[in-house]
């Protein structure tokens, strides 16, 4: 066993290291051999790192079988239990939030099977993204796009951003330069619980659309591994047949989400009731 135990229900008069004037902070630390260890942090000497746990006292962790370590956010912790942070809060099914990768972080995405997009955070509130289409690709005449996205905070509880989608394929005629959507968005909300409207143009063969796209999202985090992700594509005219709106569900882990949703419209309903089904999953990298 790595951690070495010691039994003692107050660790304030055993350490020494602690200061009165500083609050505990929880760590969570990853062993070399991939086991993971929760508590109040006591200190570090040459011994390794101490740790006050809820089920086995005082551990002490050695300081070259420690793989990385986290200080959790208090605010975290719902009932005495850890929620770790959204691993996918800058995107709902497709489109963006106003949330950023932090830099260094980044994300591998994959719709259908066949969708596959990669998005990086160059800066905390910059994120460079593309992707390619895998069947188009493996035909060799590949469909790829990018997917830049910049955003800052605007209020408390607000953020703001723009960005690019910009798709083009080597399967078009010589004439085709591409197409893709220019759009801003406005976010509410936190990384569990928020709401997103953006407005966007659309752009093909170096011509933008004369009617804006309306997108309106939302995500709700109702438990630790499940949220709730709605996703809605307008275009505003007599019709709004042309429109795309979704409903879903999330599971998450700390590090993967899997999204089941469906998009519907009213075409759509007339055959299907409930909607196209919609698979995704995401893959979190970095810090």
């Amino acid at each position: 066993m790595l951690a070495t135990i010691v039994c003692s229900p107050a660790f304030a008069q055993t350490d020494t290291t602690t200061t009165q004037t500083t609050a505990p902070q929880r760590w969570m630390i990853e062993t070399k051999d991939g086991s993971v260890y929760q508590g109040i942090y006591l200190g570090k000497d040459e011994n390794g790192i101490r740790l006050q746990t809820e089920s086995a006292g005082i551990i002490t962790i050695p300081n070259d079988q420690v793989k990385s370590y986290r200080i959790l956010d208090e605010r975290n912790y719902k009932n005495g239990q850890y929620w770790y942070e959204n691993p996918n809060s800058s995107r709902y099914l497709f489109g963006p939030s106003a949330f950023s990768l932090r830099k260094g972080e980044a994300y591998y995405q994959n719709t259908y099977l066949v969708l596959n997009s990669f998005n990086y955070g160059l800066t905390d509130n910059f994120t460079i993204g593309g992707g390619f289409e895998l069947i188009s690709t493996f035909s060799g005449e590949p469909t790829f796009f990018i997917t830049p996205k910049y955003t800052f905070p605007v209020a408390e509880k607000w953020r703001a951003g723009a960005g690019v989608l910009y798709l083009t394929s080597t399967l078009a005629d010589d004439g085709f330069s591409g197409l893709g959507v220019g759009y801003g968005i406005v976010t509410y909300g936190n990384t569990d619980n928020n709401a997103t409207l953006g407005l966007g143009y659309g752009y093909v063969d170096g011509e933008f659309a004369s009617r804006p796209i309306v997108t309106l999202s939302g995500m709700k985090r109702v438990s630790r591994k499940l949220g709730l992700v709605s996703e809605n594509w307008f275009v505003p005219s007599e019709d709004i047949s042309g429109g795309i709106y979704s409903y879903g569900l999330r599971f998450m882990g700390e590090r993967i989400t899997v999204d089941l949703a469906f998009l519907n419209n009213k075409d759509i309903m007339e055959t299907i009731v409930i909607g196209v089904p919609y698979v995704d999953f995401v893959v979190k990298f970095g810090k």
